[in-house]
């Protein structure tokens, strides 16, 4: 996903299991400022409600969740301002 003249970061965790995927989105988000979009690939079913919840707790907002041809799936997450 991406706008004009953006890129938004992806982070691909496709493979791995519960909690990676968290984990490296979080990770990623450490370093990026508010209002940046983060493209999370993943494939563990648990993804799907784990990183809605680790945004609500860290003030981030969930804007997309797609499956892909790939037979995976992506969450784009617009950051907060840290907590």
């Amino acid at each position: 996903m991406s706008g004009e003249g953006t890129v938004t970061p992806q982070v691909d965790a496709r493979g791995l299991r519960c909690p990676l995927p968290v984990i490296r989105l979080a990770a990623a988000a450490r370093d990026l400022p508010p209002g940046t979009l983060v493209e999370l690939l993943w494939t563990d079913p648990a993804a799907e409600h784990d990183v809605p919840a680790w945004a609500r707790m860290r003030g981030h907002d969930v804007v997309d969740v797609r499956a892909r041809d790939d037979g995976s799936s992506a969450t784009t997450v617009l950051l907060g301002p840290a907590r």
